[in-house]
């Protein structure tokens, strides 16, 4: 599997040579193609050929672009991700209502637990409330628990004053986080032959990513526990750079150790099983994450 997150942030000309990815700049460094997961490109002024963008695409790795504030802007997506994407993505819009139901509860179980997990391991008495709501949860969520508990867990980690519309450091690095979650996300949606727009639960016609959307909801903790350690002031290259090498990081998923950007891989295709099958035993998600925190690999 590929595992590695190249960032680009100098200028520089890229290029392709014999499976490797040139970068030219003030020196000139190679990687192997089979290594790279994700290539953020986080300055304007690189250039880079149609061939090495041709064989990027080809060997499905995520390209994120990056606008002059060196925020993600945009990223490069397939066509094609699958030779069966016709069938996957007819499949896609027939998905049964009872088994999408069935996985966004579970989605949304997951996501609440991780987040009751780290209040409870940062000591703060909310986790009770988060207990609560995961017992409360009915199907498909239909009295929006996820956004209950949302509220008091962002609450309780940075402050009663904290809301995520206010422009501030915090709100910058989680947003940061998100989106090159998303982009993650993305990756492996069209990778398997589904198109993103489609999602279980999701549905705004503004949002073309719809499914990523829905996928991603376990894995905003994980963002949410760098940005609290991380308790920016500003948020500038360093504290970037501190956001992506949480892909490089590792979790527990099917009783192996695997980077966070696998664990996505092997999440995403057990998600798709289990809509196809109508079993949601099939989901498989990752734990140990607080191991990440307790271990000081976050800056």
């Amino acid at each position: 599997m590929s595992w590695r997150t190249v960032v680009v942030s100098g200028i520089a000309k890229l290029d392709l040579k014999l499976d490797y990815l040139v970068v030219r700049g003030e020196v000139v460094q190679k990687v192997h193609l089979s290594e790279i997961a994700v290539l953020i490109l986080e300055n304007t002024a690189i250039s880079l050929t149609a061939a090495l963008l041709c064989e990027l695409v080809k060997r499905k790795v995520k390209v994120i672009l990056c606008d002059e504030k060196r925020n993600p802007i945009s990223e490069l997506t397939a066509y094609y991700g699958s030779h069966d994407t016709s069938i996957k993505v007819r499949n896609q819009a027939e998905w049964d209502i009872q088994a999408k139901g069935l996985v966004w509860t579970e989605v949304v179980s997951q996501k609440i637990k991780k987040q009751r997990d780290l209040l409870f391991h940062l000591k703060r008495p909310q986790a009770a409330m988060l207990d609560d709501y995961i017992a409360e949860l009915e199907f498909n969520d239909i009295t929006n628990r996820e956004g209950h508990s949302a509220k008091v867990y962002f609450n309780a980690l940075f402050g009663l004053e904290f809301t995520r519309a206010a422009e501030c450091p915090v709100n910058a690095a989680l947003n940061y986080g998100y989106s090159i979650l998303l982009s993650c996300f993305n990756r492996e949606v069209v990778a398997n032959g589904y198109i993103t727009q489609l999602g279980i639960h999701h549905s705004n016609t503004y949002n073309q990513y719809n499914l990523s959307s829905d996928l991603m909801e376990p894995f905003r903790p994980l963002i949410d526990m760098i940005v609290f350690k991380m308790d920016p002031r500003q948020f500038e290259i360093g504290e970037k750079r501190s956001i992506i090498s949480l892909l490089n990081y590792e979790v527990t998923i099917e009783g192996k150790r695997q980077y966070v950007g696998n664990a996505i891989k092997i999440y995403c295709q057990s998600v798709f099983d289990a809509l196809c099958q109508g079993d949601i035993g099939l989901i498989r998600f990752y734990q140990d994450e607080l191991q990440i925190y307790e271990s000081g690999c976050i800056l």
